[in-house]
């Protein structure tokens, strides 16, 4: 029906009915999908509290959401920690390295004013791999298309030539992955995997920033490939020169390729991805209920097809269900939990560093004197909290390690039990970034 993290994001949506915003918070906030498949939903979560919690008092109210999804009974698996999930991950390693490729394709993209040149620029490095269109960098906000182009590109080569040995790897990934083979004395298979691909497609590069060993092993993985012209596809949620604490070795080659930005779509691209994310499900909606929806979601192509598939399951459920204004905005409730603004970590920062007078660089940077310290451990508590990012993903914006940025939080809430400064800060900064919806 659909990819594993949108299936994971309509399940929450139908779970914050049942949900207060502290709960949610408390169990969900850095619960990630792993796996949809075989009729069972795999989830990760950061500790055995949490598995405990979700396995046992939502795990009925998971599968009941998953049966109204696929009128099908789903089994759930929550594994806890890192080791856990880089020990699963390795169990479906035979599993192909190409995720859920159904839907990603090119014909299947719908190209507007703002995607047209990356996707121009995809199709060429799939038309052409290892030539002109390498590397490609294509970078933009979540939700966009990235990953939709950077698997297209992966289908169309295997297609063409299936004995490609395509390798797909998200950042994160690729560093769980080299932590545990150092730690194996499994560096020579490690490298055998990637430095042997035709063509290498990382998801989430910036993930590699503030990580120097990471930078270093991936650079020579870069080399390898580049040299032997096998083609290499990156994305990124910003350009290299935006990467803070990337090396000049890696920026340098990122800049070399092609870079293509993916930006927000406008009304008429919007109302087209609405076309055609209901045509890929058999269904027809009428014109003002696709003019509402591409209206009510403006910068988020993932939240379209949340809501299209929202609004078929109603359709399935009952065929008397309309497709009016009120239907489309239970469907953008659920689906987006509507009435919960989750900023960005940049705003958060930005917040954070103008009401303490200090530039977001300030924060990002290692100024060890007592104001940009403290603020940068609100604004990591303040990301914590407001997002539903790990603490490896809020350490990346910062270029820390997840045991700095625990180690802050915890300094932060410990500030908050005594320090009514703190408490009143931590208020002001928050209703700054709120006032931003």
């Amino acid at each position: 029906m659909d990819s594993t993290n949108q299936v994971w994001e309509m399940v929450l949506g139908m779970l914050s009915e049942h949900l207060t915003e502290t709960a949610y918070n408390t169990w969900f906030a850095d619960c990630t999908a792993v796996e949809l498949g075989d009729n069972q939903l795999v989830l990760h979560t950061t500790s055995a509290v949490k598995r405990d919690m979700i396995e046992n008092r939502y795990g009925n109210l998971i599968k009941q959401a998953l049966y109204e999804l696929f009128s099908c009974p789903f089994e759930l698996k929550v594994i806890m920690g890192e080791d856990e999930l880089i020990d699963y991950k390795e169990q479906r390693a035979a599993k192909d390295d190409m995720p859920e490729l159904e839907g990603y394709t090119f014909d299947h993209f719908v190209v507007g004013p703002s995607n047209r040149f990356a996707h121009g620029a995809a199709l060429g490095a799939a038309q052409n791999p290892g030539t002109l269109y390498n590397p490609l960098f294509i970078y933009g906000n979540s939700g966009l298309g990235k990953t939709h182009l950077l698997l297209a590109i992966g289908q169309f080569i295997r297609q063409n030539d299936p004995s490609t040995n395509l390798v797909y790897v998200k950042a994160e990934e690729f560093i769980n992955h080299m932590v545990r083979s150092l730690q194996t004395g499994a560096m020579e298979s490690f490298r055998q995997k990637y430095r042997s691909a035709d063509l290498l497609l990382v998801d989430d590069i910036q993930f590699f920033s503030g990580k120097e060993q990471m930078q270093e092993e991936f650079f020579h993985t870069y080399e390898a490939l580049f040299n032997a012209h096998k083609q290499i596809v990156l994305t990124s949620d910003r350009p290299p020169r935006e990467m803070r604490n990337l090396n000049d070795r890696l920026r340098s080659r990122f800049e070399g390729g092609i870079l293509a930005d993916v930006a927000p779509p406008d009304l008429e691209t919007r109302m087209a991805i609405t076309r055609n994310k209901a045509a890929q499900v058999g269904m027809v909606l009428p014109d003002e209920t696709v003019h509402y929806i591409a209206e009510k979601i403006t910068s988020n192509v993932r939240q379209i097809e949340g809501v299209v598939k929202k609004l078929t399951a109603y359709h399935n459920i009952d065929k008397s269900t309309a497709f009016n204004n009120a239907a489309v905005d239970r469907a953008i409730k659920d689906v987006i939990r509507s009435g919960i603004y989750i900023p960005t970590p940049d705003i958060i920062i930005e917040e954070t560093a103008r009401y303490y007078q200090l530039d977001g660089s300030d924060l990002r940077g290692n100024r060890r004197d007592r104001r940009p310290s403290l603020a940068r451990q609100i604004a990591m508590y303040l990301i914590k909290t407001n997002t539903n990012l790990s603490l490896n993903q809020i350490g990346a914006e910062f270029g820390k390690n997840h045991s700095t940025v625990h180690t802050s939080i915890m300094k932060i809430e410990e500030l908050l039990k005594s320090d009514p400064d703190v408490a009143s800060t931590i208020q002001d900064i928050t209703s700054n970034i709120h006032s931003r919806n």
